[in-house]
């Protein structure tokens, strides 16, 4: 399964179902029962709810959907608290238990969302890789020679489409990403360093790499027309990481840009609040839902 968090839960069966699905369920609800009611969002008050290019991958029940959401809410509630006990210098003790309830929140979710993804078909769960898919891969790309700042926008010269919860028809239920409008052919960067986790292909997402960072979030970077850079190599802030198209359940070419608690579908969470956590601002105002 390739999980990279460290709580000690069990080991999903790739059929998520009976008494194993029950003992996940059980796991998550008492995490999120672990979460402090008072602690603030920080700019996540979007649901993380399923949607773009993730129609027909397998997110069915409303039920799940409501639990997924309430999942990654609950997380970056957890996470803010985290941060602000950090900024007013409270004990380490107080620090280590509050990071420890968020990663406990994070396990839950990343269990349910993988066993889900595995039973759908999800290519970033089956084939994080792309070389059953025959992805189309440029040549790998090479760090920038400087780094003014160490996070940076997904793309240059482009103007803010489809935003963060947005409403349309092509999406399942609500969007879950930053579409960045840009012509075909546009170079794509990482937001920041951090490792390949994904570069896979063929579902409604088109082309796509997901990144993992150093504090633990994942950026997807979907629709690409050239993936130029591999499943576990390292990517730094402005590294090229492929070329914007039009692969997928899309109308035109654009970059969809989501950041994610984990790898999978369903933990989507708002990117331009997160951006501005990472002092990067992005032109232009995004479409209202």
């Amino acid at each position: 399964m390739g999980r990279e968090h460290h709580a000690r839960l069990p080991r999903p069966r790739a059929r998520f179902r009976g008494a194993t699905g029950a003992a996940l369920f059980a796991l998550l609800l008492l995490a999120l029962a672990a979460v402090p009611a008072g602690a603030g969002a920080d700019g996540a008050s979007g649901d993380g709810l399923l949607g773009d290019g993730s129609r027909g991958n397998g997110f069915r029940s409303d039920g799940f959907r409501k639990e997924a959401a309430r999942a990654v809410r609950a997380h970056e509630r957890a996470r803010a608290r985290v941060d602000r006990l950090r900024e007013s210098d409270a004990s380490p003790t107080e620090v280590k238990d509050a990071e420890r309830r968020r990663k406990a929140v994070r396990a839950g979710l990343w269990d349910l969302l993988w066993a889900t993804g595995r039973n759908s078909g999800d290519p970033v769960a089956v084939d994080p890789s792309g070389q059953d898919s025959r992805c189309p891969f440029g040549d790998r790309s090479r760090p920038p020679e400087r780094r003014a700042h160490p996070w940076t926008a997904p793309t240059r010269r482009y103007w803010l489409s489809a935003g963060y919860a947005a409403k349309g028809s092509r999406w399942a239920h609500r969007h879950t990403g930053q579409d960045f409008a840009v012509d075909s052919g546009t170079p794509v960067y990482a937001v920041g360093a951090g490792t390949v986790r994904a570069t896979t292909c063929g579902d409604g997402f088109g082309n796509q790499v997901v990144v993992r960072h150093r504090d633990g979030y994942f950026t997807q970077y979907a629709h690409l027309s050239r993936i130029d850079v591999r499943k576990g190599g390292r990517v730094t802030a402005g590294q090229r990481i492929g070329l914007s198209g039009a692969t997928g359940n899309v109308t035109g070419p654009h970059l969809h840009f989501e950041v994610r608690i984990t790898p999978y579908v369903g933990s989507a969470v708002p990117p331009l609040p997160w951006l501005r956590r990472k002092d990067v601002q992005v032109t232009g105002a995004p479409a209202l839902p």
